[in-house]
């Protein structure tokens, strides 16, 4: 079945794979961004390109897998930022989502998806994660039916995570659990959730395969010919200067998995 379905943040790199997925499966998939005069801050924009819409998916504040986009993403991530750094942060997600919740419903839509991370609610000493936690809460709060996937770490990210722990010649990262997962295979389940009924609740999406972190840097390092030296097997060592446990990055046993092994994206 033919649908309309706006895809918030659809320019750019996420959103325009999610959109070309979209329209291969048959629907009327829209790009809607401020390079297409849709502006979520100020909610100009945002009820034209609704109008008619089944399904709005907002992927506008999902980190980019550009290698370097993801470490751009990351330094902000871990930056020790200023309250009103925060404060800022904060208001962006609120403000953004009440615009396009308002424009939704004056439009009838009958589904919300939004792209958000496994762990959000467990990485709360980090202002990226407090923010969308906001987002997420905001979401479930709307009368307009929603789901929330939330993606495990990329693959993209393994190469900024050990550029965040270097120093000098010497990389340390957590020694923590986690099932990174392709970004393929992320913007695939985003165009499967699109049309899928609504789940009111949240979908987690996993790779196949489970790594400690740093193992996973030493193994890209190494696959790199990086002659930076990887501290593995310590438990101090902090993920954006926090401590983690085995269960901080890891998503539910009831997770999608993604097909695509790290082995595979590692050589291709």
């Amino acid at each position: 079945m033919k649908r309309k379905i706006v895809v918030i943040g659809g320019t750019g790199l996420i959103g325009s794979k999610v959109v070309e997925k979209l329209k291969q499966k048959g629907n009327d998939a829209v790009a809607a961004s401020p390079d297409t005069a849709v502006h979520t801050m100020s909610g100009a924009g945002s009820l034209g390109a609704l109008a008619g819409a089944e399904v709005v998916v907002d992927v506008a504040s999902a980190p980019s897998f550009e290698d370097q986009a993801a470490w751009d993403f990351f330094q902000i991530v871990g930056e020790n930022l200023a309250a009103a750094e925060v404060g800022d942060a904060i208001n962006f997600f609120r403000t953004a989502h009440e615009n396009l919740a308002a424009a939704g419903l004056a439009a009838g839509v009958k589904h919300h998806v939004a792209l958000s991370v496994v762990g959000t609610d467990r990485l709360q000493d980090l202002a990226y994660f407090r923010a969308k936690l906001i987002q997420e809460n905001m979401i479930k709060g709307s009368p307009v039916p929603h789901t929330i996937i939330r993606a495990s770490l990329l693959f993209e990210w393994v190469r900024p995570i050990a550029q965040a722990g270097t120093d000098g010649d010497t990389v340390r990262v957590s020694h923590s659990l986690f099932q990174p997962v392709a970004a393929e295979d992320v913007t695939s389940t985003v165009a499967e959730v699109a049309v899928e009924a609504p789940r009111n609740g949240s979908v987690e999406l996993a790779g196949p395969d489970m790594f400690y972190v740093d193992e996973l840097v030493a193994k890209v390092l190494a696959h790199d010919k990086d002659p930076r030296n990887v501290v593995t097997g310590d438990p101090a060592a902090l993920f954006y200067g926090i401590q983690l446990d085995d269960q901080a990055l890891m998503a539910g046993r009831d997770a999608r998995q993604g097909s695509t092994t790290f082995d595979w994206w590692l050589t291709h």
